[in-house]
Order: structure tokens, then sequence, then C-alpha cells
């Protein structure tokens, strides 16, 4: 696997522990760390530490879905849910620089039939 951009990584590497983190944060605020959840932002960190093709567009998919979906009732709720209400404004800008930044969209280049080699 080549590291295409360097700067294009650090911020995909960036974003996944974002992921991770905001998993781990909302299991606690929530009630209760979901595995299945916290699996996924695992997978997510590899995949975009490889910087295989597509991936940011999936990741950034993943984020401004649960930011789009969320947004009416934490908009509603405003009050008790200003954390959550950031929080999907940071998934949303997020999402944007995954598909529109330069560095990181040369970082997505690897083929994924040449994966182990």
């Amino acid at each position: 696997m080549n590291t295409n951009n360097e700067k294009g990584r650090t911020i995909a590497v960036g974003v996944s522990v974002y992921i991770v983190a905001k998993c781990i944060i909302n299991g606690f605020l929530g009630g209760g760390l979901s595995i299945v959840d916290l699996l996924l932002g695992v997978v997510i960190f590899v995949l975009m530490f490889m910087g295989l093709q597509y991936v940011n567009y999936g990741v950034a998919v993943y984020l401004a879905l649960f930011a789009i979906v969320n947004l009416p009732e934490n908009v509603s709720h405003i009050g008790s849910n200003w954390f959550y209400l950031l929080e999907g404004i940071v998934d949303i800008l997020l999402a944007i620089a995954l598909v529109t930044h330069n560095d990181v969209k040369e970082h997505f280049t690897n083929k994924w039939n040449e994966i182990g080699r």
C-alpha cells in the first residue's frame, strides 16, 4: 500500500480517530457502548488508513447520513441536545472535507485489487 499523500493520510486518520471517539463518547452518553458501532469505527479506521479507492466517499456518506437523520431531533431539543447538534455539524464538515480536499482525494487512490501486495 502506498501512502500517496502524507497530509491526506493524516487528515483521513484524524477523521477516523474522531469516528472511533464519537462511538465511545456516544456510547457513554447514550447509556451503553455498542460493540458493533465500535467495530465499525475500527474497520473505518483501517480502511481510511490504507487509502483504498472510494472509501473516503463511503465514509462521507456515512457521516452525512447520520447527521441528516438525527438533525430534526437535535434541533427540536436544542436545549438538551446542543452537544449532538454540534456533533452533526462536525460530521457534515468532515464529510465535505473527505470529498473535496485534494490531499485527501490523492490519499485514496490505492486499488482494491492490490491489497496485500
